[in-house]
């Protein structure tokens, strides 16, 4: 689904949106990973609690992220009628050293998390 009316009032909502640091980041990483919790996001980035549900609120309110909730985790994803400009966007970020480190620290703790999954299962422990 793509932005059907793009109003200059929605636009000023997504260049506000990427005019803070922290917002691109958490933008990035939802954009590279289709869905992360609060607590995802916390680690990977090293913010607060308080600070990443700030930015989060934000980001829902600019009409740019969904929140899915599955049992007591809320996952947040970039809103398909907005993925094709922000695709665009990060096509001019994607050598950012800060952005490729957001990235590198989400894959190991990726790796991290299957590698307890496994050990898990090979120990009888199933969901």
């Amino acid at each position: 689904m793509r932005i059907k009316n793009f109003s200059l009032t929605y636009g000023s909502q997504i260049f506000k949106s990427f005019a803070d640091e922290a917002r691109v980041r958490i933008i990035h990483l939802l954009y590279k990973n289709e869905e992360l919790s609060i607590s995802d996001l916390e680690r990977i980035l090293d913010f607060t609690q308080t600070k990443t549900s700030r930015h989060i609120s934000y980001l829902r309110n600019a009409s740019l992220v969904n929140a899915t909730k599955k049992d007591q985790w809320v996952f947040y994803s970039i809103k398909d009628e907005v993925y094709d400009i922000i695709s665009q966007i990060f096509e001019f970020l994607h050598k950012d050293v800060t952005l490729q480190k957001d990235q590198e620290t989400y894959q190991i703790m990726n790796s991290n998390r299957e590698l307890a999954v496994n050990r898990l299962e090979e120990k009888g422990y199933r969901d």
